[in-house]
């Protein structure tokens, strides 16, 4: 008898978060007294700062706690308009807007609202690693255009074009770029917005990292640069990473006011109106003081060059600088073929089992960005335990046969 799954297909074809995982997996070790260094976490070690949770107690005493607009609340609506004119230089219209529970169910939300079955869906790899799962989930195709380290993991015009097929209906950008840190120069936007706008395809551009820039690289919103295409392109953002809010899941979406409407109509039967309490705290992140982004940036900043610079410095490593985010995906296929109590260490997968085995390193296996010689670890921790995370991983590594 031919046996038969009790769930759906759709669900069957995903695979659960790696990232999540990884860190699920670091928390557990911990708790059972493990003294593990995580890499893992794609989050601020930061705390919220004092402002923002100030202004979360204060909705609380006043009674902000019933259901709200759908779409999200007014006064939030008012600071993300003035965020886009500030930051962007972009003037949208407050039907223009959509608040959800967070940048990733926003993304969830435009895949399922503009992508169908046959679809086909760019997206440059290294990608962060839900892309392709969320995307799967509509029906739609992924097809992969492959960017270089020595070419700063940028997205060419020519390989762009290539990409381009007859069912192509979506570009997928993120910059700057979780797994890489890699952003994308204004010249190289205002060329794919030109060959997006002659075909007609949508633009989604994920600028969660965007306040989170170094080495004083000038970035920009293809958004921004490119206003042809501003009929068929949606801006995800959110509070997440630049005020250290990820467990408080506000993301927002800019685009087209139909399409905003749809995806309105789609969170009205899902999750309804994000969480109120945190929709006034997200007013105060956007429109109260900023001290505490840059104080964060300049010491990201500081952890990236010290990352870098330790990684280089092991032998077979190739590290990319990377101009944004929080994370660095170093090129560790050199050490693939070795061994480590006689497992053979042959993928990214395996490299990263070897370092929880051998030291207690936590990182993320390159090939849940599509990309196998690679490992992806944040710095988004104390330096204390980069300085002490960096060490072990070095030892580890001179110490394969």
């Amino acid at each position: 008898m031919e046996s038969t799954s009790i769930f759906s297909e759709r669900v069957q074809k995903i695979q659960p978060s790696a990232t999540l995982a990884v860190d699920a997996r670091a928390r557990e070790l911990k708790a059972r007294g493990v003294d593990l260094i995580s890499f893992g976490a794609g989050e601020p070690d930061f705390d919220t700062p004092d402002n923002i949770k100030q202004a979360a107690i204060e909705a609380i005493h006043q009674g902000f706690t019933k259901y709200a607009d759908v779409s999200g609340t007014q006064d939030l609506k008012e600071a993300i308009l003035a965020k886009f004119q500030r930051d962007y230089g972009i003037s949208y219209q407050p039907q223009e807007i959509i608040v959800s529970c967070g940048a990733k169910h926003s993304l969830y939300n435009i895949f399922q609202v503009l992508l169908d079955k046959g679809d086909e869906v760019l997206l440059p790899a290294p990608y962060w690693s839900s892309y392709a799962d969320m995307i799967l989930l509509t029906g739609a195709r992924v097809k992969v255009i492959r960017t270089k380290a020595k070419e700063g993991f940028r997205l060419h015009g020519d390989g762009l074009k290539k990409a381009i097929g007859t069912r192509t209906k979506m570009l997928i950008l993120n910059s700057p770029s979780n797994p890489t840190g890699a952003c994308l120069p204004k010249e190289d936007l205002q060329e794919i917005g030109k060959i997006v706008q002659e075909k007609g395809i949508w633009v989604v551009t994920d600028d969660i990292y965007e306040k989170l820039i170094y080495d004083r690289f000038e970035w920009r919103s293809i958004a921004s640069v490119a206003p042809e295409i501003r009929d068929h392109c949606l801006v995800v953002n959110g509070v997440s990473k630049a005020y250290a809010m990820t467990g408080w899941r506000i993301g927002f979406t800019a685009g087209p006011a139909e399409v905003i409407g749809q995806m309105s109509k789609l969170q009205s039967q899902s999750t309804s109106n994000p969480n109120s309490i945190a929709m006034k705290a997200a007013v105060e992140a956007l429109n109260g003081p900023q001290e505490s982004v840059e104080k964060m940036r300049q010491e990201f900043e500081k952890r990236r060059n010290f990352v870098v610079d330790r990684l280089s410095a092991i032998p077979h490593i190739q590290c990319f600088r990377p101009q944004g985010a929080f994370y660095v995906f170093p090129d560790v296929s050199k050490w693939y073929g070795r061994e480590y109590q006689g497992k053979k260490i042959e993928n990214s997968s395996s490299f990263a089992e070897f370092l929880i085995d051998a030291v207690q390193v936590a990182v993320v296996p390159g090939v849940a960005f599509g990309e196998d010689h690679s490992i992806r670890l944040s710095y988004a921790a104390s330096m204390e335990n980069i300085q002490k995370g960096l060490t072990r991983l070095h030892d580890a590594l001179l110490a394969l046969r």
